[in-house]
């Protein structure tokens, strides 16, 4: 197969764990056989910093000739603490989703054994955790009508029947592939926005009798997630609650540095780590690489290339087994080892495998 992807580093620690996302990338296309064409492009911080623009049309281009974007991360604290910046490194993130139709972000959240006593939480209640939250990505208030005065303000969560019926249609997809139990989340009982929600996904629940559907409300789900995660096996929500769910889910794995994602819907898809920029740790070599690197994993399986993917999962598994982790994840003791070191080794896994 012969794969362009457009790599967007972005800012913070993004370069590092983006060199170490291609990296792996590479060995694996050269185990298979497959030709894969990269070419870079300014978002965020750094595309603001050059050109003024944190999604720029060139960048954009260069997304939409790509059959895949491995993105990274943006953000940068001369923005974060700067509540009258006009341009901001996260509004170029929300262009590229829109620009590239990019409605259907599905994040994993899934635990691994090796790890669980990271996780803030008890250990029967994690171990085994694994579901999917998928989140509509280019609707509500992220993207409605919005007023910033001295002393008012407002957001529109604003979501029409069609945006809900296709975030819909992908999680019933990913449900029959998976438990066949599906939870929509949303806040019915207040939200006019969610009663859309909760009324459209009644109407088509009857299209798919083998998925068992539940309704709950945001509040809820936010306390069931930390009480029972596991009996989540596939959950969709709106743009504000997914964003916040999602990362509310990093926790049960113990690091946010675990968590890939992938945004998909019109145009050219993304992969991505869950994480942000983390500008403090930036040049460091300490940042965890694997959320960037099970990003590609998740990218190979898209194109149904299940082998690449597996492959990818199985040298990570073996990384965290042998303690070949960054710092915020090694045991006791354990060897010291940063970004490079660790996709190094993952990359020799694979050219050995």
């Amino acid at each position: 197969m012969k794969l362009k992807i457009a790599v967007l580093p972005g800012d913070g620690i993004g370069p590092e764990i983006s060199v170490q996302g291609v990296n792996v990338m590479k060995a694996v296309c050269r185990k298979f056989g497959h030709e894969v064409t990269f070419k870079e492009a300014l978002c965020g911080a750094a595309a603001i910093d050059a050109v003024g623009d944190p999604f720029p049309a060139d960048t954009l281009a260069v997304c939409r000739e790509a059959d895949a974007v491995l993105f990274s991360a943006v953000g940068h604290p001369k923005f974060d603490n700067n509540p009258a910046a006009k341009v901001r490194p996260e509004q170029g993130l929300l262009a590229m989703r829109k620009q590239l139709g990019l409605f259907a972000n599905i994040r994993p959240v899934q635990t691994f054994d090796c790890l669980v006593h990271k996780s803030p939480l008890k250990d029967e209640l994690v171990r085994g955790a694994d579901f999917i939250c998928i989140r509509e990505l280019t609707g509500g208030m992220y993207f409605g009508e919005k007023k910033e005065g001295a002393d008012y303000a407002y957001d529109t969560n604003a979501y029409s029947r069609e945006e809900v019926e296709r975030i819909l249609k992908v999680a019933y997809s990913y449900a029959l592939r998976r438990r066949k139990h599906l939870t929509v989340v949303d806040k019915a009982n207040v939200l006019a926005s969610s009663r859309l929600w909760r009324k459209v996904a009644q109407e088509m629940a009857p299209q798919f009798p083998e998925v068992e559907t539940d309704y709950m409300y945001v509040d809820n789900a936010a306390m069931r997630m930390i009480q029972e995660p596991k009996f989540f096996d596939v959950m969709v929500t709106e743009n504000t609650f997914g964003d916040i769910l999602t990362d509310e889910g990093s926790c049960i794995t113990g690091s946010m540095g675990l968590l890939p994602s992938a945004s998909t819907g019109e145009s050219t898809p993304v992969f991505e780590p869950i994480h942000g920029s983390w500008p403090q740790a930036a040049g460091q070599n300490i940042a965890n690489p694997l959320a960037q690197i099970l990003s590609v994993a998740m990218m190979f399986e898209y194109f149904g290339l299940a082998e690449e993917g597996a492959l990818v999962r199985r040298a990570v598994d073996a990384s965290l087994d042998q303690n070949v982790r960054t710092p915020e994840i090694q045991v006791a003791g354990g060897a010291e080892y940063g970004t490079k070191e660790v996709g190094e080794w993952i990359v020799r896994f694979i050219d050995q495998a």
